[in-house]
């Protein structure tokens, strides 16, 4: 029975030039083409997009519902909105007439006359209710999921080990949050000619330490580089010529919400530095209390 090769989930198959399996900001370098629009999930994506972007959507929708019941309100007629001393325009005053009605404040001073006028302020009314519940539970859903926030250094190195070299980078919480039983995988991957095709190989790198039990300070993960390592005899220019690229996935429990929170990152080939040493980025102060600084994660000096 011929041995299955492995494959960590992002395929062996290559066929072309890929700038890198996993972005710097975690996410996976795949895009997916053909979906449908019931595909989409509205509400997951609102709840992975940026604070910017998410604001944006929400101001958006705010503005297009009020304008589509402003426009409604036009169309019976403006007339049909009694008490309006405004000399704002009629659009305008009914644009802030359904500001008023969506968001359930009833000012009291303009009121809808008129069978069609109250149906609408009347489903408007409903409407406000149920978007502002939505937006409520999407920001609580922002505030309240678990994420981590860890902050890998910008390169890779080569370092010396005991008696031999070694693969570091280091990480750090970047948040004031408690993670405690981190763990830590280290994929190899490298594209390899077989019979003049491409493939994808992956190997599990062997860590100096795979996990530790507090995470408070910053942890400089290690793969020793002896005759059993992949890397073994390898240099800078037998890397690039595989294409390699290291894979992390960290994952660790988050005190705070009292849930596993994952982080990814990779390395590739062209990210590393040759014959470093990272420089300890954490100090005791004159309290005797140990303070971490993150602005120091990249430091490391050469050796010659």
């Amino acid at each position: 029975m011929k041995k299955e090769s492995f494959d960590p989930g992002l395929t062996t198959q290559f066929s072309g030039e890929v700038r890198r399996t996993i972005n710097p900001d975690g996410s996976f370098n795949v895009r997916r083409e053909g979906l449908k629009w019931r595909d989409a999930n509205p509400y997951l994506m609102l709840i992975d997009t940026t604070w910017p972007r998410f604001l944006l959507v929400v101001v958006a929708g705010f503005l297009v519902v009020n304008m589509i019941f402003a426009c409604l309100y036009l169309m019976i007629g403006i007339h049909s909105l009694r008490g309006l001393e405004s000399d704002m325009g009629a659009f305008a005053n009914a644009f802030f007439f359904s500001v008023h009605t969506l968001t359930t404040v009833g000012y009291g001073n303009v009121y809808p006359e008129g069978t069609w006028a109250n149906v609408v302020s009347s489903l408007e009314a409903a409407t406000g209710l149920m978007v502002f519940a939505i937006a409520t539970g999407l920001l609580y859903g922002r505030f309240s999921r678990p994420s981590a926030r860890i902050v890998y250094s910008k390169s890779a190195i080569i370092a010396p080990y005991q008696d031999g070299t070694s693969l570091q980078f280091r990480v750090t919480n970047a948040r004031r949050n408690v993670l405690m039983n981190m763990e830590a995988r280290v994929l190899l991957m490298t594209v390899d000619a077989n019979n003049g095709d491409l493939r994808r190989s992956f190997i599990d790198l062997p860590l100096e330490r795979q996990g530790v039990y507090f995470f408070a300070l910053t942890w400089t993960i290690v793969h020793p580089i002896d005759s059993s390592s992949p890397l073994f005899g390898k240099t800078r220019a037998d890397l690039a010529k595989v294409s390699a690229e290291f894979l992390i996935l960290l994952q660790g429990f988050d005190d705070t919400f009292s849930q596993v929170v994952h982080s990814r990152y990779s390395y590739r080939h062209d990210d590393m530095i040759w014959g470093a040493k990272f420089i300890p980025a954490f100090r005791v102060d004159s309290k005797g209390d140990l303070v971490v600084d993150v602005n120091r994660i990249d430091e490391m000096k050469l050796i010659s």
